[in-house]
């Protein structure tokens, strides 16, 4: 096929990527016999209204990257509204796992237990409990005081002790052997405060977990006490097991008090983060980068937005990512990040007959026309005249017009009231039809194809990300499809009509509505097959009648089943 008769070359005013010439370089130079994809002169949209659309003034009216405005049209997130920060660490992991205080960091302490063996000059093996002066006894050493001492200082202390009296000839090994159970009580803003049983060593975490963690309304993840004696011997900030996994380890005494204190002031944080949270501040501010450190932000993010209320009255400010580590965020603040940042590279798809990969990454301005003439392809082999497009916001108009339409017939046809029995017989036969034709008609999905090319010229339209191009064969064979008897695919021939197609697919079924036929092109038009002459490649598609003597109705119907056709390709059987 002489290529150069369809179209006239077009010469591109913007150069496609370098990427996307490279990946071409080695099929454009080994195909030598391949024809090339050109664009007439005249192409859709007119020159004229190009240029129109390119005066159009698109400077903004506000300075968007000053910080003062921002998409600030959703209403503001209430902190109180959002789980805490740690919500879902007291489900029970810890209830389960008590530890039995016997690690080289355990101190001792009376009630212990530890065992003494000796052998060699001085033979001795007997278990010592710690009195309650936290000493233990050894005979001929006496009494020796091993409270507050770890495991290898315990044995230390008593290999000391017996060497003191026995220096020669003598080994000595020393166990740990049990600790004493401590009772622990746990209040302030826990789920069920109470005494709960535990090991010294035991973590803080299993006896918050005893008592059904936190309060997530009013208790604080970051100011929790261990009280003894009236005196507080440590604070916990749970963020700091949340975000690094260290947290203090004091050794529980029997009667000691963990509080947990009421929730401090906090900020809501939400957007473009693996999780929405509450999160709770020491003082009454932080700054931006010590948030950016607690929330875990998704890949991608360029914009925070920061609402709030001051002194002078409600804030709402939207800044680059780096200039929000120097940002304060204050109590009751509303912190949205966002990945706003647009791309300058599109990827589009290309399937059918082509030589060259199968995606391209284009720039954002990038047109049909700069991508086709780049692509070659079997010459005698592709149809170049019947080129289309697939774009996912083309066919998501057209899932929304299918179902406002089915929605509307619904409404109309469904709730209509009868005067007389007959009436509302033939009514409820005509609901039950409507019933079955919507359910089927909705679990259809629309092609999202777009007629690009028409009578011999391709409109050059601005890609978009996503796009699939479709490149088809030249074809010998028509498809008969729709309400015929055999639906088939037949080898075209020249000088027949749509009638002798139908025929020799058996004819039609006596739901067919002879008066609308279709036929479907291969770059997605659709026409009625009353105006137009076949191509091979065709598709004939003969619809349904609508089963009804409701003038009104078998109109609408029939409307529909159009819409349906044009939208997916395929008749919907009433």
């Amino acid at each position: 096929m002489n290529v150069s008769r369809l179209f006239k070359r077009f010469s591109p005013k913007r150069p496609l990527a370098i990427l996307s010439f490279a990946l071409l370089g080695s099929a454009l130079s080994s195909a030598s016999w391949a024809q090339s994809i050109s664009l007439p002169n005249t192409i859709l949209p007119e020159d004229q209204a190009r240029a129109q659309q390119e005066q159009v003034n698109d400077t903004p009216r506000a300075d968007w990257r000053s910080g003062t405005y921002g998409p600030v049209s959703a209403p503001m997130q209430n902190p109180d509204a959002l789980p805490p920060f740690g919500a879902n660490l007291f489900t029970g992991g810890f209830r389960g796992a008590m530890g039995d205080g016997l690690n080289s960091d355990y101190q001792v302490k009376p009630g212990d237990q530890v065992t003494v063996r000796a052998w060699g000059a001085f033979e001795f093996d007997r278990v010592l409990p710690v009195d309650a002066q936290g000493n233990i006894f050894i005979p001929g050493s006496g009494p020796l005081n091993i409270e507050g001492q770890n495991s290898q200082q315990v044995d230390n202390s008593v290999r000391r002790a017996i060497t003191s009296v026995y220096p020669d000839n003598v080994e000595v090994y020393t166990n740990l052997q049990g600790v004493q159970p401590v009772a622990v009580f746990v209040t302030g803003y826990v789920d069920s405060p109470g005494r709960y049983a535990g090991t010294p060593n035991d973590s803080l975490l299993y006896f918050l977990d005893q008592a059904g963690g936190i309060d997530q309304d009013l208790g604080s993840y970051r100011q929790i006490r261990v009280m003894r004696n009236e005196r507080s011997v440590a604070t916990v900030d749970l963020y700091d097991f949340l975000i690094n996994g260290t947290i203090a380890r004091p050794q529980f005494q029997d009667g000691d008090t963990i509080v947990v204190e009421e929730r401090g002031p906090a900020i809501a944080v939400g957007g473009d983060v693996h999780r929405e949270h509450r999160y709770e501040l020491l003082g009454n501010q932080l700054s931006g980068a010590e948030l950016v450190n607690l929330a875990r932000l998704k890949s991608g993010v360029s914009h925070v937005l920061l609402r709030g209320n001051r002194e002078s009255g409600p804030i709402a400010q939207y800044f680059p990512i780096d200039m929000f580590y120097g940002q304060t965020v204050r109590s009751g603040d509303e912190v949205m990040f966002s990945a706003d940042q647009r791309s300058e590279t599109i990827v589009v798809e290309v399937e059918g007959s082509y030589y060259g990969p199968s995606r391209y990454a284009l720039p954002r301005n990038a047109r049909l026309s700069e991508l086709l003439d780049a692509i070659a392809v079997p010459e005698r082999m592709t149809a170049v005249e019947s080129i289309s497009l697939q774009r996912e916001s083309v066919k998501e108009q057209q899932q929304q017009s299918m179902e406002d339409s089915l929605r509307r017939l619904e409404t109309t046809y469904l709730s209509a009231p009868s005067s007389t029995n007959e009436e509302a017989q033939v009514r409820a036969q005509e609901a039950e039809l409507i019933q079955n034709f919507v359910e089927r008609a909705r679990e259809l999905e629309p092609s999202g194809r777009m007629v690009v090319a028409y009578d011999g010229r391709i409109s050059d339209i601005r890609l978009q990300d996503g796009d699939v191009i479709t490149i088809p064969e030249i074809s010998d064979s028509m498809l008969i499809s729709g309400e015929v008897l055999v639906p088939q695919a037949a080898v075209y021939r020249p000088g027949m009509n749509v009638i002798d197609y139908i025929e020799s697919a058996g004819g039609f079924t006596q739901r067919a509505d002879e008066d609308h036929i279709l036929i479907v092109r291969q770059n997605g038009a659709v026409e009625n097959a009353r105006k137009v002459n076949l191509r091979p490649g065709d598709e004939i598609l003969v619809m349904p009648a609508a089963p009804t003597h409701n003038l009104q109705l078998a109109a609408t119907l029939t409307q529909i089943l159009y819409q349906v056709a044009v939208a997916t390709r395929v008749a919907v059987d009433l």
